[in-house]
């Protein structure tokens, strides 16, 4: 991941902060900020399909954040300090998760929208839409994933011996 051109170039990126069966994260956060590149991390809007990429300080920073229901740490919702990537300068590169993947780019996801989402916000910001890299296991690239009108195809899956 770190090597990978599109992340070496890109200044501005958002990444997940990984549950137990997910490709860990933590290192790759800590090259963000060690390489001077800003970081966004996910905040989850419940009972909705809306998602804000807010900006972290450091990576020391993921410490301070609250667990959800989900057991995932996110900002609260009453933390409105932190950049989010859209109002701001927009996004170069996302780090996306997934349960499984297809070789066409289809990603199947944990069924919210989420991310397909945040990426249609995206394409109306004026930077665009940001390079998408999903992180998975070898063990999650399928024949083919269910795909709905919805879905945004991710450009490239990085996985082992990929």
């Amino acid at each position: 991941v770190i090597a990978h051109p599109k992340y070496q170039e890109s200044k501005r990126i958002a990444i997940f902060l990984s549950m137990s069966d997910e490709v860990q994260t933590e290192e790759i956060i800590k090259d963000i900020f060690k390489q001077g590149k800003e970081c966004f991390i996910p905040r989850y809007k419940p009972q909705s399909n809306h998602m804000d990429m807010l900006k972290l300080s450091s990576a020391e920073d993921i410490s301070s954040l609250a667990l959800t229901s989900w057991n995932i740490l996110q900002p609260s919702d009453d933390d409105t300090a932190r950049e989010e990537a859209l109002t701001g300068g927009g996004l170069d590169l996302i780090f996306m998760p997934g349960l499984g993947f297809d070789k066409k780019g289809n990603r199947l996801g944990r069924g919210k929208g989420y991310y397909d989402t945040y990426l249609e916000r995206c394409m109306k910001h004026p930077r665009g839409k940001p390079y998408t890299i999903a992180l998975a296991f070898r063990e999650q690239i399928c024949e083919s994933v269910p795909v709905t009108e919805n879905d945004v195809p991710i450009d490239e899956i990085l996985y082992e011996d990929c």
